[in-house]
């Protein structure tokens, strides 16, 4: 298989970018796409040619970090796959390929089609997380919690934090992404002490990011390599609008009888 690559270049965070067109031949469908950019790379470097700097770890669809706009789809065009889960076999031969780094005000380039993508870690250290004493591993069933209740949390746990639903969104929020982590901490018994707490924390961490406010356009849902349901947001504003009355709520005189 043939195919023409258009690719975004940038040398670095404050260099100027532009698209650069190249042909590679000999693609095969079962090549993954990270595959493809190995053998393109492998091609370059032979050239004497600076090679495309794309980010990339466990190439299972768990990292979240192999970002790349296809076409100008979040991971391309296979629907509940990250960009390493996509197969050639997605296209044919003579096929032109457009591949960008994930647009948005809060993932900055670092370099050809690597973003920086910290301002969703630095959502999770403002409140996703519980805190629990430690010590020795407690016995599976001494709380118990309902299958629903569990699958519903798991289903929001599978967020990989890859940032599709921001690069998808026309708004660039990230309301599913803090949507996912509020939700299934929030709907275990061990993330309640702090819910009203963490769900204010990763909301005001969220604005001060620079994303955008969610209008439930749904592409968020759609880009999402895990499929996760536009639910989780209504559960986030949910939590934001009780944790934000709570915080309003007169507190009664020091000593007051």
């Amino acid at each position: 298989m043939k195919l023409t690559l258009n690719v975004w270049r940038q040398a670095a965070p404050k260099s100027q970018g532009k698209i650069e067109t190249y042909s590679i031949d000999g693609v095969n469908g079962d090549m993954s796409f990270l595959e493809m950019f190995d053998m393109l790379n492998e091609q370059l470097t032979c050239d004497g040619k600076e090679p495309v700097a794309f980010a990339h770890d466990c190439r299972e669809g768990i990292c979240g970090s192999c970002s790349m706009m296809i076409n100008g789809q979040a991971h391309g065009p296979w629907k509940g796959a990250a960009t390493c889960q996509l197969h050639m076999r997605a296209f044919k031969d003579g096929d032109t390929l457009t591949v960008e780094p994930f647009r948005a005000g809060a993932f900055p380039v670092i370099k050809d089609l690597v973003t920086d993508r910290s301002a969703l870690d630095r959502i999770i250290q403002a409140g996703g997380y519980i805190s629990v004493n430690t010590g020795g591993a407690r016995d599976a069933n001494e709380i118990l919690i309902g299958k629903d209740v569990l699958e519903e949390a798991m289903d929001a746990a599978a967020c990989i934090g890859c940032g599709a639903c921001v690069a998808a969104c026309p708004n660039a929020s990230a309301s599913l992404f803090t949507g996912a982590k509020v939700t299934h901490l929030g709907m275990l018994p061990q993330g309640q002490p702090e819910r009203d707490k963490r769900a204010l924390a990763m909301v005001e961490q969220m604005d001060e990011e620079g994303f955008g406010g969610c209008t439930l356009a749904g592409e968020c849902m759609e880009a999402c390599p895990k499929e996760i349901s536009i639910d989780v947001i209504k559960k986030l504003h949910a939590d934001f609008i009780r944790a934000s009355a709570k915080r309003r709520e007169p507190r009664a005189a020091v000593g007051a009888g």
